[in-house]
């Protein structure tokens, strides 16, 4: 994902941008099943990260990385 002076700042409730960047950035390296297996505290350091990301460390819960796992694994599919 190349950083783009002129895209708007992705925050923590932006479950589709956040997968299309992880999508972008680890391809097919990881699928369903592999998705649903990342800790936690990899896929924090994974969205801290992208470009244009927004939020804090401290802003995030366990309920945001749990609606990114599912955007990533939708993201998946629709590319396969």
């Amino acid at each position: 994902m190349i950083q783009d002076k002129f895209a708007l700042p992705i925050h923590w409730n932006d479950y589709e941008d956040i997968a299309m960047g992880l999508y972008e950035k680890f391809g097919d390296d990881f699928g369903e099943s592999k998705i649903y297996r990342i800790r936690f505290t990899d896929l924090l350091e994974w969205v801290l990260a992208l470009p244009n990301f927004a939020g804090t460390r401290e802003q995030a819960n366990e309920g945001h990385l749990e609606q990114i796992q599912s955007a990533w694994v939708y993201e998946w599919r629709d590319n396969q």
